[in-house]
């Protein structure tokens, strides 16, 4: 049985992809420190769930504290680190950006420092698709991404760039995973898709940026999960997009919200954000070459499922805060 370390495991990713790694029968230790970005119900709504297995062990631990980590390895073999540790949101890191170098750069390399320093040989990364600002769509792998137009991305180029750093000179096997606006049951808060699903649903207008007609390469979670899970092989240092691979204008996506709760939104518009990309669209030709992965759920289906599990929730999801 592999140990594998899962970070931000009670995360939206994190949570998912431990699931799938525990009912793949590994030990599965996830550590997160349960912050406030959003609303910590939902992440202990996660947790709950997972500590259902007993291969599952649970850890309140900040990535950013080495002394708190270094305890941690000391007392597990892990064979693999999966980092889904992340402080999120394009348009928070312009408010504090500090806390995006903390804990997405520093936090990244206290692992990989600890990865070297306890001899674990694979190390998986979660990055963002927020890096392609600029590039021509389809975004591929091998395109430069060395203009970052939000401290968010920057802070996931620098993690980036030191996970080869880390893989080029004491050999760690590194995958580096370009997460592509990923949606569905459980999800958080602070995007889209929850907070446009909610909206709708209390009669509140949603708060759209721009006209509706910029477009998302939008990603089922359960796809997500299991692209990470398979990022576990051995690659020697890669960098692979995760993505729906059929971007969406924002327009169609409400659409299907409303055709779901059977009611109708009300718009309040702002203007476009200077941080936000007006379009993304992930070639995924590589994950299916290296990992044999590719998207499954399409977003009909996803949304679907998403506002099924959230009518399901409704009485205790109607205090959480977005």
């Amino acid at each position: 049985m592999k140990t594998v370390l899962v970070t931000g495991v009670a995360g939206f990713i994190g949570a998912k992809t431990a699931e799938m790694l525990l009912d793949r029968k590994k030990m599965v230790v996830g550590i997160d420190n349960i912050n406030d970005y959003y609303d910590v119900r939902l992440k202990k709504y996660r947790l709950k769930a997972l500590k259902k297995y007993n291969n599952f062990v649970f850890h309140k631990v900040d990535v950013e504290s080495l002394s708190s980590l270094n305890r941690i390895f000391k007392k597990y073999n892990f064979d693999v680190i999966i980092n889904l540790a992340a402080r999120a949101g394009v348009r928070y890191s312009m408010v504090n950006p500090f806390v995006y170098m903390t804990t997405n750069s520093l936090g990244t390399l206290n692992l990989l420092e600890l990865c070297k320093d306890f001899k674990v040989k694979k190390f998986v990364l979660a990055s963002t698709s927020s890096l392609y600002a600029g590039q021509k769509m389809p975004f591929n792998e091998a395109l430069a991404v060395n203009t970052p137009i939000s401290a968010y991305a920057a802070s996931k180029k620098a993690a980036e760039v030191m996970a080869y750093t880390y893989h080029y000179l004491y050999g760690i096997d590194v995958t580096v995973l370009r997460f592509f606006t990923v949606y569905g049951p459980a999800g958080r808060p602070d995007m889209s898709v929850f907070r446009f699903i909610k909206w709708i649903d209390e009669g509140n207008p949603i708060e759209l940026f721009g006209d509706g007609t910029q477009s998302r390469d939008f990603t089922y979670i359960d796809d997500i999960a299991r692209g990470t899970v398979k990022a576990i092989r051995r690659v020697g240092f890669d960098i692979i997009n995760l993505g729906g691979n059929a971007p969406y204008k924002l327009n169609y996506m409400i659409k299907l919200i409303e055709k779901y709760l059977d009611k109708k939104a009300k718009i309040k518009r702002f203007p476009f954000h200077k941080t936000d990309l007006k379009d993304t669209w992930a070639d995924v030709s590589k994950a299916k070459r290296l990992l044999n992965w590719q998207p499954e759920v399409s977003l009909d289906k996803g949304i679907e499922a998403t506002i099924k599990w959230y009518l399901s929730n409704k009485k205790w999801l109607k205090d959480v805060k977005i």
